[in-house]
């Protein structure tokens, strides 16, 4: 009986690890270049594909109001809170890889291929977008 208990609840810590492994919730975005938190996205699944929104900007030097200006399609002058800036993303197969979508960069409109990797048990994320054979690199830390 103890046993039995024993082996439910490894299993539940397992699945509970598990579960934090995937890239759905709230993550706060840190500039890879100085390193401040820009913002909060809110990412989610639907059928199998990840896409993420800016849910709150947290740069102060931002206006309330801003809008994508630099973007480039259906996002142009659209306001920063609420625009999708990740899509189409999904698992590769038998790995913690999210990958074949696109992140745009707001601040200059630049679309990137993307990749996205759970780290140290979920509790970050790592975002590396690419144009050709040059890349840039950010981990974001989950808010939930």
């Amino acid at each position: 009986m103890v046993r039995s208990a024993w082996f439910i609840a490894l299993g539940m810590c397992s699945v509970s690890a598990m579960a934090q492994m995937t890239p759905v919730g709230l993550w706060k975005t840190i500039d890879d270049k100085d390193g401040t938190a820009k913002s909060e996205i809110r990412i989610v699944e639907n059928d199998g594909v990840i896409s993420g929104k800016i849910e709150k900007v947290l740069d102060p030097k931002a206006r309330p109001d801003e809008k994508c200006v630099e973007c480039k399609d259906d996002r142009k002058d659209q306001p920063m809170v609420g625009l999708e800036i990740i899509r189409g993303l999904k698992k590769a197969d038998g790995k913690d890889l999210w990958e074949g979508g696109t992140i745009v960069e707001p601040s200059s409109g630049k679309t990137y291929k993307m990749t996205m990797t759970p780290i140290e048990g979920g509790k970050k994320i790592e975002m590396r977008g690419y144009i050709g054979f040059f890349y840039r690199t950010q981990v974001w830390i989950r808010v939930q």
